[in-house]
């Protein structure tokens, strides 16, 4: 039996859609993560009870340590972004979180890196709150060892798994794809069994245009970024070397896919998922040999009003199709694909990613 509400939250559902293709369905995702870290601080002494948590979020975090710091005792203050809505500002409220939302600003890009010099700002005036930074500290990879282990069992751990999912933080996927390829050495410490080889396990990312994690910043997306799995600032917790492919998804292509996989599956999720839901038939397409499993982050009722009212608006997705790409100069609108071979980052943006 759980003993607090987030631990039933961050539980995903494993749904098998179609032939090899699986849906990782989360309630809210980032609940598991944020859970997970705040115990290791805890454990660790790093913070006590009724200290104060800090970051930065979107929305889908900022619920999740709200919920964390519930669990443990602990006092909570996010710095979010406008796209935090009603629904999330008054559960926040009534969490006991403490929230400061960024004034509406058109360039979303912008928006990310005044939450990140707010957070300055509020750690000089209180040195003794505690940055949890999910950008940039791995302690978020923690909480997806028992998600890992889960897959694994429920694919019986068989060899030619894709995992499919939005980038972002860089923890969710960069964590599955670390613990289901056993790893000599995973982002806890732990070492992997002596002898024991790798999985077959091949990781995909999903990015939106403008983001400059894997080089798209100079591409413009005229509807939106797609938030939470996109970044105008250099994330330290992406690994670029765990990916193998990436997919960059417009909010068009990824609005088709999520009313695509609401209409056929009936699974109501977010505007990343469906991003994600594209990516993945396209990868179980050219490798039917192959499991995929694709991540469906959060469920959809924050998107109603932006997404599904607009449903008449969805493409057919079989009209979709990925322009394949070798480099970043020829990425394209609406949906691009580039293998990444698990290359590392460009220098200045693995260096500026650590410092943040």
């Amino acid at each position: 039996m759980d003993q607090h509400i987030a631990e039933a939250i961050g539980r995903p559902d494993l749904i098998r859609l179609d032939d090899r293709l699986v849906c990782l369905r989360f309630e809210t995702m980032k609940a598991v993560s944020a859970l997970a870290a705040v115990r290791r601080l805890l454990d660790t002494g790093a913070v006590r009870r009724g200290d104060t948590l800090l970051d930065s979020s979107s929305g889908i975090y900022a619920y999740a340590l709200a919920l964390a710091c519930h669990r443990y005792g602990m006092r909570c203050h996010i710095v979010g972004s406008t796209t935090v809505d009603r629904t999330l500002r008054t559960q926040l409220a009534v969490l006991g979180a403490t929230l400061e939302q960024m004034e509406p600003c058109s360039d979303l890009g912008l928006d990310q890196k005044r939450r990140v010099e707010r957070i300055h700002e509020i750690l000089a005036e209180h040195p003794e709150y505690h940055w949890m930074r999910q950008y940039h500290d791995d302690v978020h990879y923690l909480g997806y060892r028992v998600i890992a282990d889960r897959i694994r069992e429920a694919t019986g751990g068989a060899t030619g798994l894709t995992v499919v999912g939005g980038v972002g933080s860089g923890a969710s996927t960069g964590a599955l794809a670390r613990y289901l390829r056993g790893a000599a050495a995973d982002a806890a410490g732990d070492s992997a069994p002596p002898g024991a080889a790798p999985a077959d396990v091949e990781l995909v990312g999903v990015q939106p245009y403008g983001s400059l994690t894997f080089g798209a910043e100079h591409v413009c997306d005229p509807e939106i970024i797609i938030a939470g799995i996109g970044s105008s600032i250099p994330f330290g917790n992406v690994s670029h070397e765990l990916y193998d492919t990436l997919h960059w998804i417009s909010f068009g292509a990824a609005l088709a896919g999520s009313v695509d996989l609401l209409r056929r599956h009936a699974v109501f999720a977010g505007l990343s998922t469906g991003a994600g839901y594209l990516a993945a038939r396209h990868e179980r397409e050219r490798a039917p040999e192959r499991t995929v499993l694709f991540i469906a982050a959060d469920t959809g009722h924050r998107y109603v009003d932006t997404v599904y009212a607009r449903y008449r608006e969805a493409a057919p997705i079989s009209h979709l199709a990925p322009r394949e790409v070798s480099d970043q100069g020829q990425l394209a609108l609406p949906w691009s694909r580039m293998r990444w071979n698990r290359a590392p980052a460009a220098p200045a943006v693995r260096g500026a990613g650590r410092q943040g």
